[in-house]
């Protein structure tokens, strides 16, 4: 195992997240971090880890020269601009991670890799990402694999408008997982499925939700399992109602041929919520030891405080997500360069990061409990 030596990171993207993984590499790994943004916000300016810089990436002479002072990136901008930091960052050997869980997108980094000298790993987030480490943790986990199911939900606490929905991150990105098609795997078969659709109910510690199709969030363990599993589905967690609400108005209002007006529309009537819970849900089922066994894991994460700073569940479940690979890089645990898809890396090995405690509950490795706030009831 050889380690990879790491000087400088940069993150491109001062919004929420992009501040929760600058500030947990600050706290965890006591590297100085360049925050890249552009309009970067004011920070602490004493801060003797992470410095705030304007940068537009649209300039490809300003993006390459700001690479080129860092061992790492990790983009936290938009979905649509992944492609054009991946190509640089391959083309200045510079280690990237990204957030993305739009398909087209991982595609052609994917290309890009295949010249790659360094490591692109894109979609390492908590949904795609960490989701993907606990799909195929389980699936290894079974001489013959029938079903594996993930759920995954960033919900807020207090659902209290008719879409029973508040939200807790990015409007683009529920816009593109609820729009885009989903990939799934029925009956042996690698598939394409609509969004919204599979609706199912289900309870957790006696609270009802439901779940449906959306986009993104297998990242590529379809591609890995294909083969080997039955029946492979990903579905976003929400409370009873949303899904009828939001399927009137992307198939009878038809704003789905109008994104631009639905993001206008729900930025203007549906409010953002810091109240959050992030609920991870997988189960398998198939043979082991001549026996048709489920197995199951669950995971409640709550928001708590990161460098005097209050941060949600949904910031630092993504964070820790693409933090934690980040660790595992350095120690020598991912490969070299190329693609690298989040299965890739070893579950049991990610939870035993400095950030893996914020994933209690999926119960592989010891470690510390995530932290809550004060009066919250303990994890699942």
């Amino acid at each position: 195992m050889t380690k990879v030596k790491i000087e400088k990171v940069l993150v491109l993207g001062a919004g929420k997240v992009g501040s929760t993984v600058a500030d947990m590499i600050a706290e965890y790994h006591r590297l100085p971090v360049t925050l890249a943004d552009v309009r970067p916000g004011r920070g602490d300016e004493n801060d003797p880890l992470v410095q705030r810089i304007a940068l537009d990436v649209e300039s490809i002479e300003d993006l390459r020269t700001t690479l080129r002072a860092h061992s790492v990136v990790i983009n936290c901008l938009p979905f649509f601009l992944a492609q054009r930091v991946a190509t640089e960052a391959a083309a200045c050997g510079v280690h990237y991670f990204d957030l993305t869980e739009d398909v087209a997108a991982t595609k052609a980094i994917r290309e890009i890799s295949k010249t790659a000298t360094s490591v692109l790993m894109p979609q390492s987030g908590l949904a795609p990402g960490v989701i993907g480490m606990l799909g195929g943790y389980l699936a290894s986990r079974f001489d013959e694999l029938y079903d594996l199911r993930l759920r995954v939900g960033a919900l807020t606490r207090n659902a209290t408008n008719s879409l029973r929905y508040n939200f807790t991150w990015s409007i683009d990105g529920v816009i593109n997982e609820y729009c885009n098609p989903c990939d799934a795997i029925v009956n042996g078969q690698l598939v394409s499925v609509q969004p919204m659709e599979g609706h199912e109910t289900f309870t957790l510690d006696a609270e009802a939700f439901e779940a449906f199709n959306t986009s993104g969030g297998l990242g590529t363990l379809c591609e890995t399992l294909e083969g080997k599993v039955r029946n492979l589905d990903y579905k976003t967690i929400r409370y009873p109602g949303h899904r009828d609400a939001m399927n009137f108005l992307l198939h009878d209002l038809r704003l789905i041929e109008r994104r631009d007006l639905l993001r206008q529309v729900l930025e203007h009537a549906v409010p953002h919520s810091r109240e959050d819970v992030v609920i991870l849900f997988a189960s398998a089922s198939g043979m082991r030891n001549g026996r048709f066994e489920q197995e199951t894991r669950v995971g409640r994460v709550f928001g708590a405080p990161l460098r005097g700073k209050d941060r949600t569940a949904i910031e630092l479940t993504t964070a820790a997500g693409v933090v934690g690979v980040f660790e595992l890089l350095r120690q020598g645990q991912l490969p070299a360069h190329g693609f690298v898809g989040q299965e890739q890396a070893p579950l049991g090995q990610f939870l035993a990061t400095k950030v893996g405690h914020y994933y209690q509950g999926l119960g592989v490795a010891s470690f510390a409990p995530a932290p809550r706030p004060k009066g919250e009831p303990a994890h699942a």
